[in-house]
Formats: structure tokens, sequence, C-alpha cells
């Protein structure tokens, strides 16, 4: 059975989640600084509330936490503990609230860091930022039962296999509630899942596979290959994959962008008869995963 995700917002229920930026806040005397960030934080974990509420109502398997749900919680001039903002303890309680709420609607959370979070980067600091990151994000996946952080690889730097490499260190000395939840995903520029599987299986690292990344960006992998290549990666957990369509059509000059839903014919054959979470990356949000969920059951009465 395929659980469909849906990815960070809605497009017809009234569920944000908000962000600030560190501009404004610089504005503010730092206690003022606080009371702001518990009120944002204080709305994302409602939101996130209301979100679980809304995926159960619709029958949503998955739900994708935005990123910043803890708005600028890393920031080296803003950033703060929650423990140390007004009601610190009360926010998270909101939080753990919502991880009870998404295990008894079996809504299954996951994360997918900025694309400013690169643990290849040539660049220590870049590395040591991203980790400082990604340990917040931890943080906030150990209260709300979040077990996915999903990473691209980043960029090749003229050099892959270094870039590899040091995404290797990144990986192996990664604290432990981190590495346990930790994922790879190719990508459509750089990394194609034949140049991620090697790491992945070295290092116990499941691979989210995005079969529009691979097939705008193909390797020697047919798609049946790389398929049950990555599902051998997850070892505990039920495997996270990823669907897009094409804006323009597989013949238009930018096959990357994604389109408003999925077209049937883009959901791999060979992926049907799985268990697996399918996070469905659309412009459409809700609307696209029910309407993939209704194809979907199109085709298994049909069979």
């Amino acid at each position: 059975m395929i659980r469909l995700g849906l990815c960070c917002q809605f497009i017809d229920a009234p569920i944000h989640f908000r962000r600030a930026t560190a501009t404004a806040l610089q504005r503010l005397g730092r206690a003022e600084q606080r009371r702001k960030l518990a009120e944002l934080c204080r709305h994302n974990a409602e939101a996130l509330r209301q979100a679980l509420e809304h995926c159960h109502g619709l029958g949503i398997g998955a739900f994708r936490v935005n990123s910043q749900i803890l708005p600028l919680r890393t920031h080296p001039d803003v950033g703060y503990q929650v423990a140390d903002l007004p009601d610190g303890e009360e926010l998270q309680r909101a939080f753990l609230l919502c991880g009870q709420l998404a295990l008894a609607y079996a809504v299954r959370l996951s994360f997918h860091p900025d694309q400013f979070v690169v643990l290849s980067s040539p660049d220590e600091g870049v590395r040591r930022r991203s980790l400082e990151e990604l340990v917040y994000q931890t943080e906030v996946a150990v209260w709300i039962g979040a077990d996915v952080i999903n990473l691209h690889a980043g960029g090749g730097y003229g050099d892959k296999a270094a870039a590899l490499a040091r995404l290797r260190t990144e990986l192996e000395r990664a604290p432990a509630e981190l590495r346990s939840r930790l994922t790879l995903e190719n990508d459509d520029r750089v990394y194609t899942p034949a140049d991620l599987l090697p790491l992945c299986r070295d290092t116990g690292t499941p691979l989210v596979y995005d079969v529009h990344h691979h097939r705008c960006l193909p390797d020697a992998l047919r798609v049946e290959e790389a398929t049950a290549a990555a599902l051998r990666t997850w070892a505990e957990r039920e495997p996270l994959f990823h669907v897009s369509s094409p804006r323009e059509g597989w013949a238009g000059r930018h096959p990357q962008y994604h389109a408003d839903y999925i077209e049937d014919g883009d959901v791999p054959a060979c992926w049907r008869d799985l268990t697996l979470t399918l996070d469905v990356e659309a412009k459409a949000k809700e609307r696209a995963v029910l309407r993939l969920r209704q194809d979907l059951d199109r085709f298994e009465r049909s069979t």
C-alpha cells in the first residue's frame, strides 16, 4: 500500500506556518525578540496540530514539516533555545502533543532541510552551520516523532569523489539521534542514484529515490533497478520516495520544474504494489495528493 505524503503546506485549507526575518528581529531588543519568537513558535505548533488533523481527515498518510517551524532557530545573531523563550516548556509540550497526534493518526512526519544545508561543502564553516541546523531539526523531530531528515548531497565542486568523501565523514560523525534519521536523495543536476548508492550502502544511509530527478539526470540504472537498490537501503523503516511531473511535459525546455498535478504514467508501474511512503511534490498540494490517490485506487480496482 502506498502512503501518500503532502509537502509542507496546503492550497485550500487555511493552515499557514509563519516565518520571520533576522533583519526585522534585529530592530527589537532581546526580550522583545524572544517574545516575538515565542509567538511564532506557538503559532507553528498549533499550525502543525491543525495540519495533522486535516491530513487525517483527508486520508493523507504523511506530512513534510517546514524546516523553519522554529523560525531562525540557529541564526548567529537572533538564534535561541526553545527553553529560553517565554513559556518555553509549554512550547515544547505543544510539539510533543503533535507527536502524540501523529502517532494516533498514523501520519508519518519528515523534514527536508533547506538548500543551504550542505554537508559536502569544501567550506568547513558551511558544514558546521549545516550540522547545527540539522541538530536543531533533530530536536524537533524527536518531539514530534519524525523519522526522516532528508538531504541532497550538495554540489560537485569540481571533484565529486572528494565531495562525497566529505559527506561520508560528516554522516559518520553525526550525533546518533540525527544519524538514525538522515537519508540522502538523488537530485536532477549533480548526483544520480548510481552516484549515491555506494555511499548509502557503506554508511547505512537510506536512499530517498526521486524518480523525477532520475528521469532528468539519468544514469546506467533503469527505474526498476534503481527502485530495487533503493529499497534495499531501508533496513527497518518504511521506504520513502518522491514523485513529481514536469510542468511543461517531458518534451519541454525545463522538465525539472514541477507541475500542479502528477500524471498517472509518472508513477512507475513497479511501485504500484509496494509498501512505501510517497511524497507528492506538486504545486496543487493536497489537491494533487487526493487526485493521485484516486488514480492509484482506480488502477488497483482495474487489476
